[in-house]
């Protein structure tokens, strides 16, 4: 008979649930422990509420709630005791089992059992063996038990096992992968999601602001016709009331020769100066806006099952054992060597506008190129739309579609980027450009050791490597910006999401010394 201490010890290792030693013990987050399918079906029985009641998961132990399902992971530990001790019950349970055998007698006759009735199929004594089984085919147990353990169909069943066993197993890893790949699908997808949603708020945040003063624009416009109007009205009343003022004088005139000596004084009526009725087109005003909404809302839908976490291997070797597979799927994007072939079908060849280019700027004859000359001031004239900073705009504006275009550096300290043609010529205050500094330019500024991205007025560092061959990708309708590094393999260096309501011009700044080559493809 075990001790009391085992007895204790063998209390603790009993499940308070099914009663009976752990069988894969796992431990709750307040250390109560349990078999792993004994909680699950606790758990999964108290998730059988009615709709409308509030789903909790409970310890059974000392009912502690979690207000989501805890994470089951195995004591090993615990779990290695339980072992010890069922091997030590099988050890036991074995060896009574034996002692049993020996003193087993014939339950019939009081006799030991000693041979084996091949076709009754049970053990029998000396006495059944005359009286019952005299025909029947008889064997020793040490031979039965021989040619049982000796052939093939014990050595079949382990083989089968422990097939069964590996496929198992295999199929327990392939679902831990699954389980990993799973979470690591969710936790990209959140982080999509929520760089989305904070896309669409700032995108909404401009583009109240853009509205807002279009419609203060439209009110301006509207309201000062129909000032002009009011004033010419206002006019021509003051005018006919002088006129009808001077005739009511001459009619009540009873002196002949004064009225014949004034009629003549006063003036004919003229023609009333045209004016055209203001008519406010609100519907017009509304266009504009819609179109702003629809575009927000492509920020958000668009691209939005992107590249988050790699597929799932597949499982090796046989299938699991459970015919019901859980696929993780995931778009991929493109490979290196397909995604500048991809940007290139939409490649613009692009030219400097020599009209914006700053003084200190000199063009090539195809202005394709732009230097930074500081000892040669260039020809133009300096009135005109040109830029007191070392910037130029480019001749070609672009507005739906996708464009793309490429350039190369000549070293650092060189910005390129997109901005609406109202981008200020004048210096900004505390900087030497002023691509990125407002609400309608974005700008790369390509730095000795690192980029830095601009818009309005914010810099975002990006550590990458540096390029002197860039590529610049707009999706217009998608609201999507990007600058690619071209090497060996095009790499992405940053993408500004934004909503654009105007055309949009390739601008440079470049510092003292630095050159621009725009490429081109016939």
């Amino acid at each position: 008979m075990a001790s009391p201490v085992l007895q204790k010890l063998e209390e603790k290792l009993v499940c308070s649930i099914c009663l009976e030693l752990f069988r894969v013990p796992v431990t709750l987050p307040c250390g109560h422990n349990f078999c792993k399918h004994c909680i699950n079906d606790h758990w999964h029985k108290q998730e059988q509420v009615p709709a409308g009641a509030k789903k909790g998961y409970t310890c059974p132990e000392c009912r502690r709630g979690f207000e989501q399902r805890p994470e089951l992971e195995k004591n090993v530990t615990l779990g290695n005791v339980v072992e010890l001790a069922r091997d030590g019950e099988a050890r036991v349970s074995g060896t009574e089992r034996c002692e049993v055998t020996h003193r087993e007698l014939c339950l019939q006759h009081g006799r030991p059992l000693e041979l084996y009735c091949e076709d009754e199929q049970r053990c029998i004594c000396c006495v059944c063996t005359v009286q019952q089984c005299q025909r029947h085919q008889r064997v020793l147990f040490e031979e039965k038990r021989s040619k049982k353990q000796g052939g093939a169909l014990l050595k079949e069943s382990l083989e089968k096992a422990q097939e069964e066993s590996e496929r198992i197993e295999r199929a327990m890893q392939e679902l831990d992968e699954q389980m990993h790949s799973i979470k690591d699908s969710t936790k990209g997808l959140k982080s999509v999601i929520l760089s989305k949603f904070a896309l669409l708020k700032k995108a909404l945040e401009d583009s109240q602001w853009q509205t807002v003063a279009r419609i203060e624009q439209e009110q301006a416009a509207a309201l000062g016709h129909v000032w002009e109007n009011w004033s010419l009205l206002k006019d021509r009343l003051d005018v006919l009331d002088q006129h009808r003022e001077r005739a009511q004088r001459l009619l009540a005139c009873p002196d002949h020769r004064t009225f014949l000596q004034e009629f003549p004084l006063l003036p004919p009526l003229e023609s009333a100066e045209a004016w055209f009725p203001m008519e406010y087109d609100v519907a017009g005003v509304v266009k504009p806006i819609t179109e702003i909404l629809t575009n927000i809302s492509r920020l958000l839908l668009e691209d939005l099952p992107g590249s988050v976490v790699p597929k799932a291997p597949d499982p090796v070797g046989q299938d699991p054992v459970h015919p019901q597979r859980l696929a993780v799927t995931v778009v991929a994007s493109l490979p290196e060597c397909q995604l500048r072939a991809e940007l290139l079908k939409d490649h613009r060849n692009l030219t400097f506008d020599p009209k914006t280019a700053n003084k200190y700027l000199e063009l090539s004859k195809d202005n394709r190129k732009a230097k930074h000359s500081p000892s040669a001031v260039c020809g133009q004239q300096e009135q005109g739309p040109r830029f007191e900073p070392w910037q130029v705009l480019c001749t070609q504006g672009y507005g739906h579609g996708h464009h793309y275009w490429e350039l190369k550096l000549s070293s650092h300290s060189v910005i390129l980027g997109v901005t609406y043609r109202s981008l200020p010529r004048e210096w900004q205050q505390g900087h030497k450009f002023n691509i990125g500094l407002d609400r309608g330019s974005w700008g790369l500024q390509v730095r000795e050791d690192c980029y830095l991205a601009w818009h309005e007025g914010q810099a975002e560092k990006i550590q990458e490597q540096l390029y002197k061959k860039l590529g610049v990708s707009l999706d217009y309708g998608k609201g999507l910006l990007s600058f690619y590094g071209l090497g060996e393999r095009t790499r992405l260096i940053h993408s500004f999401h934004n909503v654009f309501t105007e055309p949009l011009y390739p601008v440079f700044w470049l510092c003292e010394g630095r050159e621009v080559m725009l490429s081109r493809r016939d």
